[in-house]
């Protein structure tokens, strides 16, 4: 067997995901000392993540958030809407350095349905949702339908950048499973903006693995721990669950920033960007 051939046919196949995703994700945050220990206990049915570099391996993740003025995507969230969704902007390691990912994250009960699109860096601007003469050309039919409806729904709500996101992240896949995946993020952080494109360069970041971002529910700086499969789970996953006594918990980068935030500053009566600061 070609293990080197193996390898690169389940990244052609998670690639292929990439671009719309019908899955269920289930999250606990745990402490950091316990990664080591699930790692261990998955590594005979999963693979590392190939980004991922260094002693822990991980990858930067920062994502900018958009929302409407009124931050109607978040309160969806905090009221558990029924059927929601996000948009955002995602790119890896440090910006400018890999492409960007519009994304459209739909949640129906515990479905999640994900379009993305990817674009060169330097092409994500203001222009580019609201200018028809920025033209652009994507790899596949179904990527330029993606990007209709991103630019579609930035439009009609009237979204605009709220909030980046950034954390890394150690990533792990299924070896032998349809797919199945396993993460965990860390060293969290949020940075209020009303940029489109300065990625947070020079701003204020602000911890949010903190016992205060995590409403005081453990006495520890949390990881959040991510599985996430197709279908049903693999019966690895479902045995590390159980091994480990992990209590599942909602856990929204977002809505958590939006949340914490609003500590600092009170609760306004319109959304921080509304004042134009970018911190």
């Amino acid at each position: 067997m070609n293990l080197k051939n193996d390898a690169n046919q389940r990244r052609e196949r998670r690639a292929k995901f990439d671009v719309q995703l019908d899955r269920h994700e289930a999250k606990y945050i745990i402490p950091p000392a316990l990664v080591p220990e699930i790692v261990a206990f998955i590594e005979p049915f999963c693979e590392l993540d190939h980004h991922c570099q260094g002693d822990p391996p991980e990858y930067q993740i920062t994502t900018l958030q958009l929302d409407t003025p009124g931050l109607a995507l978040h309160h969806a969230k905090e009221w558990e809407a029924l059927n929601r969704f996000k948009l955002r902007v995602r790119t890896y390691g440090e910006p400018g350095s890999a492409p960007v990912f519009m994304e459209i994250k739909r949640k129906l009960k515990d479905v999640v349905a994900k379009t993305r699109t990817v674009i060169p860096f330097e092409a994500w601007s203001r222009e580019l949702m609201y200018d028809p003469m920025v033209k652009l050309e994507f790899r596949s039919e179904k990527e330029y339908e993606g990007f209709l409806q991103f630019r579609r729904l930035v439009m009609e709500l009237d979204a605009r950048p709220c909030l980046l996101i950034r954390y890394q992240r150690q990533s792990y896949f299924g070896k032998h499973d349809h797919y199945a995946r396993v993460s965990f993020d860390r060293e969290l952080c949020y940075h209020p903006t009303s940029s489109w494109d300065n990625w947070g360069q020079g701003g204020r970041w602000m911890p949010m693995d903190t016992d205060l971002a995590q409403r005081k529910l453990y006495p520890f700086s949390g990881v959040v721990l991510e599985l996430k499969t197709l279908s049903d789970a693999p019966h690895w996953m479902i045995d590390c669950v159980r091994h480990f006594d992990l209590v599942r918990t909602g856990n929204c980068k977002y809505s958590s920033a939006v949340w914490q935030e609003a500590i600092f500053r009170g609760v306004p009566d319109e959304p921080m960007y509304a004042e134009e600061l970018d911190f």
